[in-house]
């Protein structure tokens, strides 16, 4: 259709060139549904239909459009795809279309059993309108004879090995190998056909005849109250010397052969990758779907301004947990801002804090419900005008909508700020949607809460410990565990603002744009005196350049230790993140009443701060150059000395502090299975309590003496 120079297609799988799998972020053209992770690519069409549905609801009718898949069978292994189908969220998309191409081969093999009959229950039973494309117009024309009900019956009980080795064959091999097994009428109707005739009939599958697709397809837009979803019989390798051979998954047709197949289509190599003939029938229909496919994108950013902060009260005990919740209800009290925010959450909407939210501007439905219970908290409201998206258990589809939300103003021409939430160990449950929307572009924040060991009675099933790597190694992700509800508050507003595009994004050589806000949070609540006394300290505007940036000095051990001799006093560095912050205190004092300068360091984003430190290697690489130390650490460590490093979380995730400022490093964290008790017992187990922390400071001081 003249979208794509004709250079890229001799390119395929070449640095530069097209992708071996369609993406969206790195191919020359324009892609709708980046694909390569089985069963994402197929979801990912049908959560686009429900944001365009959201869109069309609360800002206007967009242009009618198609969600259209093509998935092979054996995606219909992958779990997503029942997760994604079974939730309510996807009911009544009438817009929505997958195509199976149905050619019963995995990777490794040919599949034994053709499970059709218990996909198309479990499609129905999902709301799902199922057509069946298996048999070719000559195979139509045979079942059409009086007596080919017995060869009809063979042809549908053959055992699929054997149908599929039918095509490896001479058509008078295949004949006595489609009789092996049949009964004796099935050899008498078919002596009629010569063995080419019949090896036509036997190959003939509906989903290589283009009449039996075209009608399918206007079969599936009548039905515009539900998906549909079309299993079309294929063979692999169709009209191709590997046809239904079980190895030909990564097979490449000989040169001979490739001369065969152009001889057989009317190519030369000279004219084989043209467009068609200007001014035929086929110019003139591809110009046409080109214009009629074309998306008119006129905004890609959110023109209300996107305040610093909301200022909401933090003088109190409170969670982060608590403090997100807070400003989400907060923020959505601007008018200019509220109508661009979208929240979902897998059935853990009120217990992540979202209820401020949703009592502010309901739940989603396409049609008005009735409310049957008035509780006088919780105002589940639900209707088209609602702004929350609720998902049920299901991880794996939290992050396939939040990607696709995010991608709403390139495919649904109406950017959006999409908030997702969900409990942080859970994370890891839909981290291969996470990581397909990140590759595909997508602009979200999602929150992972309550996180780590800090949730103690719940037990070691329920308390992440990796989290914080994965929202660090990420690429597009930026990773923020803050302690204290300013904090906090900054972060949010700064997240929502990069995601509403009012923020430029970073270079992209040096570091992924920033996409994605992962905040990891905690219901712990911590007094935020500490946290008010260093905005005294360092002022409010520096504190929060700071904070954004990644870390800040919570309290400066020289002040602190104003009686100590500074020329003679051992420095040490806590470098603490989240929960764990009080501990850190206790043992910073604990630290200055020996004698020992404490510096304490509050990481709010320890993803940003590692990014920073990455970025300045990475440009003394480019450069043949020694490299800076980063602008962002500097007033935070400003004098070298030891770290220990304390959170709630792998020791690993922040391990790599002492390389940044080249000093001995201590990193404390959770490095096994948590389990169920109070948070002093698990602290004290997994020596992230006071007293370890003063430990651990001291082999530092130890390891820095060497």
């Amino acid at each position: 259709m003249g979208n794509l120079d004709q250079k890229y297609l001799t390119q395929l799988r070449a640095s530069g060139g097209l992708q071996s799998y369609p993406s969206r972020t790195k191919d020359p053209d324009q892609v709708d549904f980046s694909t390569g992770s089985v069963g994402l690519g197929a979801v990912a069409p049908l959560f686009a239909a429900v944001t365009r549905r959201y869109v069309d609801a609360h800002f206007g009718n967009r242009p009618a459009s198609r969600f259209i898949a093509i998935i092979g069978d054996a995606e219909l292994d992958e779990g997503n795809i029942w997760e994604a189908i079974a939730d309510p969220a996807t009911d009544g998309l009438g817009n929505v279309m997958w195509i199976v191409d149905f050619n019963r081969q995995s990777l490794d093999r040919v599949v034994p059993g053709v499970r059709i009959s218990q996909w198309r229950a479990q499609f129905e039973a999902s709301g799902w309108h199922v057509r069946e494309i298996k048999y070719g117009a000559k195979l139509k024309q045979v079942f059409s004879i009086p007596d080919s009900q017995e060869f009809k019956q063979w042809f549908n009980d053959i055992p699929n090995e054997q149908y599929q080795s039918l095509f490896g064959l001479t058509p008078a091999a295949a004949r006595i190998r489609f009789l092996e097994g049949a009964p004796t009428s099935v050899k008498q109707f078919i002596d009629r056909f010569s063995d080419q005739e019949l090896f036509e009939i036997l190959t003939d599958l509906g989903g290589h005849d283009i009449s039996e697709l075209l009608e399918a397809f206007a079969e599936c837009d009548s039905h515009q109250d539900r998906p549909s979803v079309v299993f079309a019989y294929t063979i692999k390798g169709w009209h191709l010397p590997i046809a239904g051979d079980p190895r030909n998954h990564s097979a490449q047709i000989s040169n001979a052969q490739l001369n065969q197949l152009r001889e057989k289509v009317g190519l030369q190599v000279e004219n084989e990758w043209s467009l068609f003939e200007p001014g035929s029938p086929a110019d003139a229909l591809c110009q046409a779907r080109q214009v009629a496919l074309q998306r008119n994108n006129q905004r890609t950013a959110i023109a209300s301004a996107i305040p610093i902060g909301t200022g909401i009260s933090t003088s109190a005990k409170s969670s982060s947990q608590e403090v997100f919740g807070r400003v989400l209800s907060e923020i959505s009290r601007d008018e200019n801002i509220r109508p661009y925010l979208v929240s979902t959450a897998p059935d853990v909407a009120t217990s992540t804090n979202l209820g401020g939210f949703i009592n502010r501007t309901g739940v989603f439905h396409p049609n008005q419900l009735r409310r049957w219970n008035e509780d006088p908290i919780l105002k589940w409201a639900e209707g088209p005008t609602g702004q929350h998206i609720e998902l049920g258990i299901s991880e794996m589809n939290l992050f396939s909508l939040l990607g696709q939300l995010g991608l709403a103003a390139d495919l649904s021409n109406q950017p959006l700020i999409p908030i997702g939430t969900v409990y942080d160990p859970f994370v890891l449950r839909g981290l291969d949607a996470f990581i397909y929307s990140v590759y595909s572009g997508a602009k979200f924040i999602v929150a992972g809460t309550p996180s780590g060991i800090t949730l103690a009675p719940e037990g070691g099933a329920h308390q992440s410990t990796i989290t914080p790597s994965v929202g660090m190694e990420l690429p597009g992700v930026v990773f923020i565990e803050p302690a204290y509800g300013q904090a906090l508050d900054w972060l949010l507003c700064d997240a929502i603002a990069h995601v509403s595009g009012s923020k430029p994004d970073t270079a992209p050589d040096l570091k992924p744009n920033e996409l994605a806000f992962y905040f990891r949070l905690t219901t712990r609540a911590l007094d935020q005196t500490p946290f008010n006394s260093a905005k005294e300290r360092i002022g409010e505007a520096a504190l929060r350049t700071q904070v954004l940036a990644g870390a800040y000095r919570l309290v400066d051990g020289r002040v602190n230790s104003a009686k100590l001799d500074d020329q003679v006093s051992p420095v040490i560095h806590l470098v603490g993140c989240g929960a764990v912050m009080p501990e850190v205190l206790t043992a910073a004092a604990e630290l200055a009443s020996e004698g020992v300068i404490a510096h304490v360091v509050d990481v709010t984003s320890p993803g940003r701060l590692f990014g920073s430190w990455q970025r300045t290697l990475k440009q003394g690489i480019r450069t043949a150059n020694t490299p800076s130390f980063p602008g962002s650490m500097r007033p935070v460590f400003s004098e070298r000395a030891p770290i220990v490093s304390i959170h709630d979380g792998s020791s690993h995730a922040m391990a790599w502090l002492g390389s940044a400022l080249g000093m001995p490093q201590v990193a404390m964290g959770v490095d096994s299975f948590g389990q169920s008790g109070n948070i002093f017992d698990l602290y004290k187990i997994h020596d992230l309590d006071a007293g370890s922390i003063v430990n651990g400071a001291l082999a530092a001081l130890s390891l820095n003496s060497q």
